[in-house]
């Protein structure tokens, strides 16, 4: 599941609207583990173009988990 909403991810990625929509949707469906994987390589991959994103995302993820 993870490698298909990676790949999900990259098809979107030149909108971001559809990248935060994407992400949002793959950390509510992801285990914790699988979210900490796609944590990492979200960030090497998208920390200069969705830095804003990821961070809103990510961070209410880990709100939520606490």
């Amino acid at each position: 599941m993870l490698e298909y909403q990676k790949m999900i991810i990259d098809k979107v990625s030149f909108c971001k609207e559809l990248f935060e929509k994407e992400l949002r949707k793959s950390v509510a469906r992801l285990s914790a583990e699988e979210v900490e994987s796609l944590r990492y390589w979200a960030y090497q991959r998208y920390g200069n173009s969705h830095y804003e994103i990821l961070q809103a995302c990510f961070q209410e993820d880990a709100v939520m988990l606490a």
